[in-house]
């Protein structure tokens, strides 16, 4: 198989990149300072249109194919953790209404979404239910035509700025999904603040006190809110997850080649010291395997090969690990330096730390590549 880009893809490439640079680098450690992404941020990701990349064209998206997508996710996250998790979450609520949604929801909600005009996001976790989604405690009971929804959901990406969260409840003790406007009586978001890292992740509990919302918000059927609809956002996010790993782990790179070639010790430049070519080797081999396990599952999306969940599980388990691995060695190069957030590679050390979390940790994608393997091979 020969993975090559195509001119067009090439060309979204070095616009990203580009953007990226002028738009988002500049305000990345501000918004980690201040725990809130930069207003400048948003605004020119919806003004780019990148906001509604993960959409078809005839609701107004960008219709990016799967691979370039992935590229739009690298740049992102080579620039800022925190503002390619909006692009996550967001996609992962936006692509649920457009593959489970009715034809109202998905007239309604996605043009609003792919202008930006609305956010989505993603309300799944909670305080006593994380990888075993399936025991999620919120419950939703129909009355007359309504369901009624009870509960309490953490670590919402995003949740602080959302207009729309897609909210996993019990339903006659099946988990099931519904779509919840953040002006619905009975729905609050309460900040969390003091992040290890994406600190302007915008992040929220949600508490939902006897919150009414019609029956049209139900996205699906009652019962597959688990088994369809959120196994269907989470291999989305697991894909954007793992690309934007590999653009933190092309950042922790760059930084640590440029430092190496002006910084001195005994004489020489960094550069020129073995151990130090050592770890830019490694750290360079390794963003480049994860980016190829990345564009084989993004190929296999594109082309509908069932094989690219369990290839995307393999993508999101390496890179994750490779740029914890990655940003680790970028700190050790810049020595005392690297632990002072006058360089950038302290925050990337401390964002690297939640990719291995986050979509299915790292334990989790182990038993699930490995169960895999063991049915397959």
């Amino acid at each position: 198989m020969k993975i090559e880009l195509t001119e067009d893809q090439l060309k979204m490439q070095a616009e990203f990149r580009e953007f990226v640079d002028n738009d988002i680098i500049p305000f990345a450690a501000e918004s980690d300072r201040e725990e809130r992404m930069h207003p400048k941020v948003l605004e020119k990701i919806i003004e780019k249109g990148y906001i509604g990349s993960m959409l078809p064209v005839e609701y107004g998206g960008m219709g990016m194919d799967m691979v370039t997508l992935g590229i739009l996710n690298e740049e992102v996250g080579r620039g800022c953790s925190s503002a390619r998790s909006l692009l996550t979450v967001h996609g992962m609520v936006a692509l649920a209404i457009l593959r489970w949604g009715t034809k109202e929801q998905k007239q309604y909600w996605l043009p609003k979404m792919a202008k930006g005009e609305i956010i989505g996001a993603f309300g799944l976790t909670e305080p006593n239910v994380g990888s075993d989604a399936k025991s999620v405690e919120a419950s939703a009971v129909e009355e007359d035509d309504f369901y009624i929804i009870n509960g309490h959901k953490k670590w919402t990406t995003m949740g602080q700025i959302a207009d729309v969260f897609l909210i996993f409840a019990r339903c006659n003790d099946k988990p099931t999904a519904f779509l919840v406007e953040k002006d619905r009586a009975g729905f609050s978001t309460t900040p969390m603040k003091g992040l290890m890292g994406a600190r302007a992740s915008m992040i929220a509990e949600l508490h939902l006190d006897t919150c009414r919302i019609p029956k049209e918000n139900l996205v699906g059927k009652v019962g597959a809110g688990l088994s369809h609809v959120a196994l269907a956002c989470l291999d989305y996010g697991r894909y954007t997850v793992a690309w934007g790993c590999v653009g933190l782990g092309q950042a922790c790179l760059e930084a640590s080649i440029k430092y190496s070639r002006k910084r001195k010790q005994f004489g020489t430049p960094l550069r020129e010291n073995q151990l130090i070519q050592q770890l830019i080797t490694k750290m360079l081999v390794n963003v480049k395997a994860a980016r190829l396990l990345c564009y084989n599952a993004g190929y296999l999306k594109e082309i509908g090969d069932p094989d690219t969940i369990m290839e995307t599980w393999v993508a999101k388990y390496f890179a994750s690990k490779m740029v914890n691995e990655v940003a680790s060695e970028a700190v050790q190069i810049h020595g005392g330096n690297g632990c002072h957030s006058d360089y950038p590679v302290e925050r990337y050390y401390r964002d690297a730390r939640i990719n291995e979390i986050i979509e299915g940790t790292t334990q989790m994608h182990e038993v699930l590549i490995a169960m895999n393997a063991f049915r397959t091979i």
